[in-house]
């Protein structure tokens, strides 16, 4: 089980001594807007592989060490190294790959929050890496030198709390009626009709796709997608689980309808997730 120190941290060492993990929740200043915080360390030579499924996080990245290899739905190839970044929706897997001398801190954002944060068109970020100097400019340097010099993750965790929550203070809060739409598109698990929404907010369909894309980075019709999805995955890994019932509970036309979304968005069959949960 993973210890829990006194500011709240989580620490878990998964990799044998090969690597280390530490989480921090995020505060009531950034509640919302930030889901947690990540410290990452590689601490053995190796060859470290991740295959992150769609989802509704944007990451920033800030490493210290050696970049990893990412590929958008495909393995990395050679010329696919990131060091400090942060990454758009990715409507499919990700497979994330290292090689023993990582070390970064992650924030992990929701959209909205991302939204506010980089101040920029989320369809800027979509389906890519954006360095870091590029999304923060000379803030994002002097950020990552700072995180480089502090002793420990504690501290590095408290320099970068203060950061966000000082740019998402100055920032301007979502349109009202996007807030409005992206939290019924998850309150109803991703089952509410496009056609709807737009209806209720009198806006056309391409009106909304295009303030969605904006402010999200992707369409309602994609959020969806990914919504109903990760619902999905979520019922399939509880106990007596069904995939008629959960394609029928999570609104896909039959079982196939399931089955291909999910060698979309995860690039595995259901059986073969549900197998490595």
């Amino acid at each position: 089980m993973p210890a829990e120190s006194e500011d709240g941290s989580r620490h878990e060492n998964p990799g044998l001594d090969r690597f280390e993990m530490v989480w921090r929740t995020s505060g009531p200043c950034l509640r919302g807007a930030v889901t947690d915080i990540c410290g990452y360390r590689e601490t053995a030579p190796g060859r470290f592989r991740n295959v992150e499924y769609a989802s509704l996080t944007v990451p920033l990245v800030i490493s210290f060490a050696e970049p990893f290899a990412i590929g958008l739905g495909k393995d990395p190839g050679d010329n696919d190294r990131f060091a400090s970044f942060a990454a758009g929706l990715f409507a499919g897997p990700v497979v994330i790959e290292s090689f023993g001398g990582a070390c970064c801190v992650q924030v992990n954002f929701t959209p909205l929050g991302a939204r506010r944060f980089f101040g920029l068109a989320m369809s800027e970020l979509t389906d890519r890496m954006v360095g870091l100097d590029d999304v923060l400019g000379l803030e994002g340097i002097a950020l990552r030198e700072r995180l480089g010099n502090a002793h420990g993750w504690s501290a590095r965790f408290a320099i970068v709390e203060t950061f966000v929550a000082a740019r998402l203070d100055k920032a301007r809060e979502t349109q009202a009626e996007i807030a409005w739409a992206y939290d019924r598109i998850i309150v109803s698990g991703g089952r509410i009709r496009v056609s709807s929404l737009a209806d209720r907010l009198g806006w056309s369909r391409k009106h909304l796709a295009g303030k969605f894309s904006n402010a999200i980075g992707v369409g309602p019709k994609t959020l969806s997608r990914i919504v109903r999805f990760n619902r999905a995955l979520g019922l399939s890994r509880q106990d007596k689980s069904d995939w008629a019932d959960i394609a029928a509970d999570c609104g896909y036309a039959d079982q196939a309808h399931l089955v291909r979304e999910f060698r979309d968005l995860a690039g595995e069959t259901p059986t073969t997730l549900a197998a490595q949960a």
